[in-house]
């Protein structure tokens, strides 16, 4: 078996160990805490292993807020849940999927929804601005684009604003998962 092989019961060893004061640094180590503590966690593993990087933490702390929170995105917050639970689902990305659960429910999104999600877009009790936005979610995951008949869909329910934060966010969550399977980091929960 190889290094990469290498696993416990729990399954794959992370590639990069979660950081502590030590790796993360005064600030980083503090920001790992409270995002834990606010994540209902002892060690929210993504960020103690993000932390590791310095400001670019907390520079991609920032982004990631802004186009998580009002008033920083046009988005609602039950919107912003819809699709990055859709991403995390298409990624098969457990941690993802775990932390997004949690704020899916406070933001309104009840196991019916989700069920709604898992199906996907073409679930007939999705509104047709829902449709749209699954719809964009799952080409740009899939394929990295969105073709024209999409995007005049989506057009329909966003403005030139919401259409770029939309395509920011898809990307973002995208990103991470790719980040999240990469290093192996594993769920918290």
């Amino acid at each position: 078996m190889s290094a990469d092989d290498a696993t416990d019961g729990d399954g794959p060893l992370p590639r990069v160990r979660p950081g502590r004061l030590r790796e993360l640094g005064p600030l980083n180590w503090v920001a790992w805490r409270v995002l834990s503590l606010g994540s209902g966690t002892k060690d929210a593993q993504l960020f103690s292993t993000l932390g590791r990087t310095g400001g670019l933490f907390r520079g991609w702390l920032h982004y990631s807020g802004v186009l998580m929170l009002l008033p920083g995105t046009k988005l609602t917050r039950f919107e912003i849940e819809v699709v990055v639970l859709r991403v995390a689902h298409l990624r098969d990305c457990r941690y993802e999927m775990d932390h997004h659960l949690r704020l899916g429910r406070r933001a309104g999104v009840t196991p019916q929804i989700l069920d709604r999600i898992l199906h996907g877009p073409d679930h007939p009790d999705w509104s047709p601005r829902y449709r749209a936005m699954l719809a964009a979610t799952d080409r740009l995951v899939t394929t990295a684009a969105i073709d024209d008949a999409t995007w005049s869909a989506l057009a329909e329910h966003l403005d030139d604003r919401r259409l770029v934060e939309f395509c920011l966010l898809v990307t973002q969550y995208d990103g991470l998962a790719t980040t999240i399977g990469a290093l192996r980091i594993r769920p918290d929960f």
